[in-house]
This record gives structure tokens, C-alpha cells and sequence, in this order.
């Protein structure tokens, strides 16, 4: 597998666009559009929140009906979630503009949407803004990138990751771009990520693919504990390059390679980019008696509030650490357990079979200083792992949300 530059546009046969459409601000890009000319299958997964957004209910009906598409539709500032029949009846007349752009239908539009809840879109916006999109479309990089930024919220910086591999002397790409910063706690996925690549797949065997390389990235990362309701991440294949992937080849392997990088890097920098948050938390568990013992047990580390504030305060406060283990709801031998803390290429050991080594609080400052922080918790019963990530909680994450809505 190679590591790529770019996102949507990097594999072939995607074109990428941004636009001001004024949905809700003005005077910055809060319209994007990913495009393919050849159809594309998909693959999807979605929020588990009981409340979803319109764009949800309609891309989950695109894909039980299987259908193939052309373009993903996005937009920010307006979540259209809570809106009803109106807010579905805007949903389908924003990917209805979009199909009489592209010469599509509307069915062959999938639509994604991310901002404020309970506020209505607005027809006028929404079709200028398909025309901006149209004339916008190019499968450069920037334009790839310009879409990344243009479905940003309280985002920092805009997401995307790429990778490619060969098969028979064929260059296959994945890429992605996602968006996320508060609200997340997928049990599915992330906050909005579409992910486009050239192979040629078979749909039902690409969403098998989706659904287990979603278990550990997406759903492995937290920000808040606050699950969305429009978490969307759709992948969709067009087949640009000609090589056919097919379950028990070197092909198909080389594939969940890069969409599993893809789709891990994404993850990773929704991790680091939380709302007001400072730094990267990483939480391995490592051997384990199972992997989804694992899971839970890093999860619970990166969900706890204690454990993310000392992490803010670069408090060596490892007791925080063990206590939300050990309400994980698994069972362990706590006096096995040793608990090392990595950064910067250095690693301290602070536990040792369930108790304080008398480490440097000084050099864990400086570890816990740093923007990318490792634990590592041996639990020495098996020989399973999982990574967890999360970020610090900070002042600033109360400010934003505050008054997210003016």
C-alpha cells in the first residue's frame, strides 16, 4: 500500500466541488459535491441515534434498495434533523437540484447534512447552490479539498487521507474526506465521511467491508459522548479502474488494507480536532482476553471525563485511568495490570502489576505535554488488542458549545 495526497478526488473518475450557497452563514463555502460520471455502488453506515436527520432515512432507503449513484450532496450549518415532513421534503428537493445539474435523478443523489438542529432548510439556497457545485466540478486536488472544507462546523482543519495499491499493474485508490469535531460518540460511524475510490466491486461485498473496518475506527473514537444525529459515512466505488475485487484474493486483501488506512486516518484526526481540545489521546489495550473485551476496556479510558480533564492539565493522574477500567463493565485482575504512558518516541512505565512505580512526575509532564499521547494498558491475560482515541477536555469546549447556535 502508498500513502496519497488528497481526498475524494484521488481516485479516478471523481470530480469535487465547493460553494457559498448561504444556508446559514455568509461570505464561506458551505456546499459540496462529489461526482462521478460513471455510476458508483455504495456502501454506508449510520447513525444508531432513535432522532436521525432527513438525509439519513433517505441515504439508508438508497441503499436498501441498492440503487447506483452519481453524486453525494452535502451541506453545513443546517443539520435538517428534528424538521419533520418539511425537512424531508427539503432534503429531496436538495438532491433533486443537484440531479437536474448532473443529469441525473434524484435517486441517484445521495444527500449528507451537518449544523444546528431543529432549523429548516430553505429551497433558494439550496438551488443556487446546485448550480454554483455544477460549474465548480474538477478532479483536482483543491477541489477536493475546498469540498473537505466546505462541510466544516466548529472543525478546525478540513479531513482528508488517501492511499493506493497496484494489482497487476494497475493503480487502485481509495480517498476520503470527513468532518467532525463535537457530537461524537459514533456507534456506527463518524459525524459526515464520504470516501470514493476507482475499484470495481460488488456492492453487497463492499458493505461487509464497511461495516467491519467501521468497528475499529470510526466507532473507536469519542470527543464528547454525545452520539449525532446525521452521522453518515458513505464509500462508493465506479469501477474507473478496471480491477475487479473479489473475497480471497491478493486484491481484495490490498483493498481492506487501504480502506481500513483511509478510514483510520480520518478517524484519528476527528479524535484530534475535538472542540476545543489540545491534543491526541491514543488508548491501547493490549493483551486481552478478547478483542471486544479490548475494545470496551480503551473506550472507556477515552470516554471518561476525569481521565480527559487530567490529560488537558497534563496530570499524570493515572488513577483516573485505572478507576475507568475498572468500571469498563468487563472483568480483570487489576494486580496484573501494568499501565505505561508513550510520546515524542519516549515511554514511562507508571503502573506495574496494579501499582504505582514510583515514576518522574516531571518527565510525565513533559510526555503528557506533547500533542500526540499514548497509555498502554497490559492487561496480561491474552493475547488480544484494540486502539481507542479520543482528545483532552478544555475550557474552550464549553465556550463553543455555549452558544453554538448564535
Amino acid at each position: 500500500m502508498k500513502i496519497e495526497k488528497g481526498g475524494v478526488t484521488a481516485a479516478k473518475g471523481f470530480l469535487a466541488a465547493s460553494a457559498e450557497a448561504q444556508i446559514k452563514y455568509k461570505g464561506r463555502p458551505d456546499m459540496a459535491l462529489v461526482y462521478t460520471g460513471r455510476p458508483a455502488v455504495f456502501a454506508g453506515t449510520f447513525t444508531t441515534n432513535v432522532v436521525k436527520a432527513a438525509p439519513v432515512w433517505w441515504d439508508k432507503e438508497l441503499l436498501e434498495k441498492k440503487k447506483k449513484v452519481h453524486a453525494v450532496v452535502l451541506n453545513s450549518g443546517i443539520a435538517n434533523a428534528a424538521t419533520g415532513k418539511e425537512g424531508r421534503k427539503l432534503n429531496y428537493f436538495m438532491a433533486q437540484a443537484v440531479a437536474e445539474q448532473i443529469g441525473a435523478e434524484p435517486e441517484e443523489v445521495l444527500t449528507a447534512s451537518t449544523g444546528v438542529i431543529g432549523m429548516q432548510l430553505k429551497e433558494e439556497p439550496l438551488a443556487s447552490g446546485a448550480a454554483l457545485l455544477k460549474e465548480a466540478l474538477a478532479d483536482t486536488a483543491e477541489a477536493g479539498t475546498r469540498a473537505a472544507e466546505a462541510i466544516m462546523t466548529t472543525d478546525t482543519v478540513s479531513k482528508e487521507a488517501a492511499a493506493s495499491f497496484e494489482a497487476d499493474g494497475v493503480t487502485v485508490t481509495v480517498g476520503g474526506m470527513c468532518k467532525g469535531s463535537g457530537m461524537i460518540h459514533p456507534n456506527m460511524a463518524t459525524m459526515l465521511s464520504v470516501t470514493t475510490t476507482d475499484a470495481d466491486i460488488d456492492g453487497d461485498v463492499l458493505q461487509e467491508l464497511v461495516s467491519e473496518i467501521v468497528s475499529d475506527s470510526f466507532n473507536m473514537i469519542s470527543v464528547d459522548r454525545d452520539t449525532s444525529t446525521n452521522d453518515t459515512y458513505l464509500v462508493l466505488a465506479n469501477g474507473a479502474s478496471g480491477v475487479k475485487i473479489e473475497k480471497g484474493t491478493e486484491a481484495y486483501e490490498n483493498f481492506r488494507e487501504a480502506l481500513a488506512y483511509v478510514s483510520t486516518e480520518l478517524a484519528k484526526k476527528m479524535a484530534g480536532d475535538g472542540e476545543g481540545c489540545t491534543k491526541l489521546m491514543e488508548v491501547q489495550v493490549i493483551n486481552c482476553e478478547s478483542r471486544e473485551k479490548a475494545k470496551i476496556l480503551s473506550r472507556s479510558v477515552t470516554t471518561s471525563n476525569l481521565v480527559k480533564t487530567a490529560f488537558y492539565g497534563s496530570d499524570a493522574n493515572y488513577g483516573r485511568i485505572l478507576c475507568a477500567l475498572g468500571y469498563a463493565g468487563v472483568d480483570f485482575d487489576p494486580e496484573k495490570l501494568d499501565l505505561t504512558l508513550e510520546a515524542g518516541g519516549e515511554s514511562l512505565l507508571l503502573v506495574k502489576d496494579g501499582v504505582e512505580t514510583g515514576y518522574s512526575e516531571e518527565k510525565a509532564t513533559e510526555l503528557l505535554s506533547q500533542e500526540k499521547v499514548a497509555f498502554i494498558c497490559d492487561m496480561k491475560e491474552g493475547e488480544c488488542s484494540a486502539t481507542a482515541w479520543g482528545c483532552d477536555l478544555t475550557y474552550d469546549y464549553v465556550k463553543i458549545n455555549g452558544d453554538y447556535r448564535s
